[in-house]
């Protein structure tokens, strides 16, 4: 790629926002005040790093509405410093009233764990999607199509980020003081739909013992 064609690329970006923003204001002129303001978002969304993944786009929720964190197979890490960080100030902070795991089929993330290829770098990460994939083995290696296999890892990884958020101090917490609700999604392409994974993890009491903190 020649370097003015990389650079029309990147104006690209600036012109449109230029346009976007001309347009909010003809449609309310105090649209940019309003959100200077502050924000009051009721979720939490921990997706995907995946560029097709936009949450407020898939929501049809406005700017301020979702408070956003996104990293490669939506994964929930307990020594996760960023990712922590965010929970933390979306529950402690914000107040955020339901807390979103989504996921999307067709994750290159979770395909690349299912094999044994050396992704360099990515492997300590990807790690953590294997792990999830050797306890669902007997499973998923009873799925014969490898998409539909692809497909269940998804749903899986979702269910067990979800625990992983409800082994947290930081939602323990949260649950003891007022209702939290936590939430599996999996997004769609091919019909642009999200199916809700219903995990059932609501109080302390649904988690393992060794999981519970004395607080």
């Amino acid at each position: 790629m020649e370097k003015d064609e990389i650079n029309r690329s990147y104006e690209k970006l600036l012109h449109g926002n230029k346009k976007w923003a001309a347009e909010k204001l003809q449609n309310d002129p105090n649209y940019f005040k309003g959100l200077s303001l502050g924000q009051n978002p009721e979720y939490l969304w921990i997706g995907c790093s995946d560029s097709r993944v936009p949450a407020n786009e898939i929501t049809g929720t406005k700017s301020g509405e979702i408070f956003v964190h996104r990293n490669i197979a939506n994964v929930v890490v307990h020594t996760d410093m960023n990712l922590l960080s965010v929970l933390y100030y979306a529950v402690e902070v914000l107040h955020v009233k339901h807390v979103i795991v989504c996921g999307h089929y067709g994750c290159g993330g979770v395909i690349l764990a299912m094999s044994n290829k050396d992704n360099g770098f990515a492997n300590n990460w990807l790690r953590n999607i294997k792990e999830v994939y050797q306890k669902n083995s007997k499973e998923l290696d009873a799925i014969k199509d490898i998409q539909a296999r692809e497909n269940r890892l998804v749903e899986l990884n979702v269910v067990e980020q979800v625990h992983n958020l409800a082994k947290t101090k930081i939602v323990q917490q949260a649950w003891q003081r007022r209702e939290l609700q936590l939430h599996g999604w999996v997004y769609g392409f091919d019909d642009g739909l999200i199916k809700d994974m219903e995990v059932m993890v609501d109080e302390i009491s649904d988690l393992e013992p060794i999981f519970r903190y004395d607080l």
